[in-house]
């Protein structure tokens, strides 16, 4: 019984680094699987409510989605947004952008790139001037 003990332990302390390796690289894609998906469902919104969704990058791992009704480019009282923070389901990632998307009405995107970034890596989702959005 002991010897079953050590050697089921050797084999857990042989697996525990590449389980944590494994998680990072888990993380990393479920924020930028993330990302995307907030990015197309803005676009998709903007397509059916007919005006432009602005989405802002507010810090390392907070953004947030805004529906701009009069279509001016910035939050005006009434005007409905979501923040959402990729620390909470995905910690240790942080992101970067090189500008802030906004989604017009006929589906096309004023286009940026996202970086997310964490030990295992980064990933990046981009979206098109045509508004295709997607990760690199």
């Amino acid at each position: 019984m002991m010897i079953v003990i050590a050697l089921l332990a050797i084999i857990a302390a042989i697996a525990a680094p590449n389980f944590q390796t494994y998680m990072a690289q888990r993380r990393l894609n479920g924020a930028a699987r993330q990302v995307m998906t907030d990015l197309m469902d803005a676009r998709m919104k903007a397509v059916s409510e007919n005006n432009q969704f602005k989405v802002f990058f507010l810090d390392t791992h907070q953004y947030k989605v805004l529906d701009d009704e009069n279509n001016n480019g910035t939050e005006d009282t009434g005007e409905t947004s979501v923040t959402k923070d990729i620390q909470s389901d995905y910690p240790g990632v942080t992101l970067s952008a090189s500008a802030h998307p906004i989604f017009y009405p006929r589906g096309t995107a004023w286009g940026t790139t996202v970086t997310l970034t964490n030990t295992s890596g980064s990933k990046s989702v981009s979206v098109s001037t045509a508004g295709r959005v997607k990760i690199q």
